[in-house]
């Protein structure tokens, strides 16, 4: 690509995370890509410029001969004491809080995006942090020669051991203990997209939550933009454009999402909804 991303506009940028190569995206600036989508008039280069400013100073706090752990010591300082970010638990379900913009402005943030900073600036000073998709809150981890170092952005990232991680992951294998392989799974590295795409999730599920469809509707577009292989996120963008009454196009999403998945569980279901909504089809024209 001959074009540098930061003159890309919003368009050709969303037509680059859907071409690139899962490594070539760099993390921060397609995050602020999700956030250009409602605030238009963001200047995303400006906000890298911050980062890369803030990179630096948690450079100058590394000392000579540092390890990993020493690095690690200087970005949490720096990133959780003296810039004073930290995890909005007043009000956790603000859609502020996954806007990369808005967590950069106000110092707060949800897991996810505060793990996207983190991660950015710990890629800046060479420590080689990696975001991990856990269920409930997203972690990051640190490879060290013991194994893994699992930490929490959310909570000024407080290291966290197997025995946590375990209770933490109870609820999302029910009727069953968290055994080391299960464990381990949950603890692999998250690709860009991955990050992408559980940003926008969480978004689309802030929006449903509070009635704004066309705003769960925008997320559930790029989540498919990104990854058109995933019948579920199809069958979830046509029910949203269902509820903001587009039918055809939420006709045709789930005629596809059947097509991929002709044994869907949820198969009658799905085919009722289509009947009523060529119904509804038929009584517009």
């Amino acid at each position: 690509m001959n074009t540098p991303l930061a003159q890309l506009d919003a368009a050709a940028s969303w037509q680059y995370l859907r071409e690139a190569r899962d490594e070539d995206i760099p993390l921060l600036w397609a995050a602020l890509q999700i956030a250009r989508d409602e605030y238009p008039q963001i200047d995303p280069a400006g906000y890298e410029d911050l980062v890369r400013a803030q990179s630096e100073a948690v450079r100058d706090r590394i000392g000579s001969g540092a390890d990993a752990l020493d690095t690690l010591r200087a970005l949490h300082g720096f990133l959780f004491e003296e810039q004073g970010y930290t995890g909005n638990e007043q009000d956790y379900y603000d859609p502020r809080n996954s806007y990369l913009n808005e967590v950069i402005e106000r110092r707060t943030g949800n897991p996810i995006a505060l793990a996207v900073l983190e991660l950015d600036l710990a890629r800046r000073v060479g420590l080689p942090l990696q975001g991990v998709s856990f269920p409930g809150h997203f972690l990051i981890r640190l490879p060290v020669d013991s194994g893994l170092l699992v930490l929490d952005p959310f909570n000024k990232g407080r290291s966290l051991d197997a025995g946590e991680l375990r209770v933490r992951a109870r609820p999302h294998v029910p009727g069953r203990q968290v055994d080391d392989e299960q464990l381990g799974r949950m603890l692999e590295p998250a690709s860009t997209r991955v990050i992408l795409t559980r940003m926008l999730r969480n978004l689309r599920q802030t929006y449903v939550e509070r009635e704004e469809f066309e705003r769960a509707l925008r997320c559930a577009d790029r989540i498919v933009w990104l990854d058109q292989r995933d019948p579920d996120e199809v069958r979830e963008r046509g029910l949203l454009y269902a509820r903001v009454g587009h039918v055809r196009a939420a006709r045709e999403d789930l005629r596809h999402y059947l097509a991929l998945v002709p044994q869907a569980e949820d198969h009658d279901r799905i085919r009722q909804i289509m009947v009523e909504l060529g119904s509804r089809d038929a009584r517009l024209n």
